[in-house]
């Protein structure tokens, strides 16, 4: 099971931290994921971080403003989300995979499991 909190209201500009919860399975197999999902939009990818740590990777979208890391001590990721703007407003989701080889063909999905969303809010 995967548990997403963290979300909120934030002012444009501002910074939020997203966490997700992993129980049961092996968490250090697992690539992790976050995706998002606005109203009237197709859920959008956001960021994914190897079972190790070692590897991230984003979309334009978003590079150089949000980070992802883990804890597989923890069994924790976590979304470090800087210089909001209105459009990144949307349900975040995390999710894992039991993909393995190269990040961006993990990220292509299938994923395995899924977080139930945390609504992120930014205010203009």
């Amino acid at each position: 099971q995967l548990q997403a909190s963290g979300g909120g209201l934030v002012q444009a500009g501002g910074s939020l931290r997203l966490s997700c919860a992993a129980s049961g399975g092996t968490f250090n197999s697992y690539t992790m994921g976050w995706f998002r999902q606005a109203p009237g939009k197709e859920r959008e990818f956001v960021a994914a971080i190897s079972w190790s740590g070692g590897t991230t990777y984003y979309p334009d979208s978003v590079k150089g403003r949000f980070g992802v890391s883990r804890d597989n001590a923890k069994n924790t990721v976590s979304l470090q989300m800087t210089k909001l703007k209105p459009e990144d407003t949307a349900n975040y989701y995390c999710a894992a995979s039991h993909g393995s080889g190269q990040i961006k063909s993990v990220v292509a999905g299938p994923w395995d499991y899924w977080g139930q969303g945390t609504l992120v809010t930014v205010s203009s």
